[in-house]
């Protein structure tokens, strides 16, 4: 059964009585690379957790599929996040952990990870300790390993965040290389200079609600809601 299309249908978020998320209602097809935009805080990284099974909703239901329990469907999803979190071991052991707790086995696990390795650029890094991989090779190595899974569906919080220009970019050629390769996906940034780049639609949020969802050439040549206008302009009050 497909993940796709995955709907948020009237959500809401509310954690220490505090609401975060307010009655956002969108959907997500199999296609264009979507880019999520919004002030700091405004909710970016919430309504990606949301949409992947991370968090649950207070009120509303997110359906992946037509269905509203994720279960075996999150295996055909994978999450990037801004500081990736690599574990005691070889970068190649790192990229293929996620296939060992499926239970590939060991043969095709290790084509698969060698494949995955070389696509990043981190063939030749495959038996140094993750942990001491610069900063950019640590978020090469997260891809990797999303990748490894082949899911259908892989949701990226602001990967580039930390990294440098020359990382930044080798990041976006990795992201546009899987996205080339079938999956969907759903990525928060605070650069526009890099959602111009990467957007084929923006999902534009303010202060927990979606204002707009829009193919990309229509956000940026004109913005449908006020308050997309002024963060266009750097003039969003937050």
């Amino acid at each position: 059964m497909p993940s796709l299309p995955l709907s948020l249908e009237n959500v809401s978020l509310s954690i220490g009585g505090a609401s975060l998320i307010e009655d956002v209602s969108l959907t997500l097809h199999h296609g264009p690379r979507t880019i999520i935009l919004g002030a700091n805080g405004a909710g970016k990284s919430l309504i990606l957790r949301l949409s992947h099974g991370l968090l649950g909703p207070t009120r509303g239901s997110v359906r992946w599929g037509g269905a509203e329990r994720l279960g075996p469907l999150r295996r055909r999803q994978a999450m990037v996040f801004q500081k990736p979190i690599m574990l005691r071991r070889s970068t190649r052991a790192n990229a293929g952990y996620g296939l060992k707790i499926a239970g590939m086995p060991r043969s095709e696990r290790e084509a698969r990870v060698a494949q995955v390795l070389e696509r990043v650029g981190l063939a030749r890094l495959a038996e140094r300790d993750a942990r001491v991989l610069s900063g950019g090779e640590q978020q090469k190595l997260a891809l990797a390993r999303a990748w490894a899974l082949d899911p259908e569906i892989m949701f990226l919080d602001e990967p580039t965040a930390n990294l440098d220009p020359t990382a930044t970019a080798a990041v976006e050629a990795i992201v546009n290389e899987i996205h080339a390769g079938g999956a969907k996906i759903v990525m928060t940034t605070q650069s526009l200079s890099q959602a111009k780049r990467l957007a084929d639609e923006v999902i534009f949020v303010h202060r927990g609600r979606v204002a707009e969802q829009t193919p990309a050439d229509e956000f940026f040549a004109n913005p449908r809601s006020a308050e997309a206008a002024a963060f266009l302009k750097g003039e969003l009050a937050w």
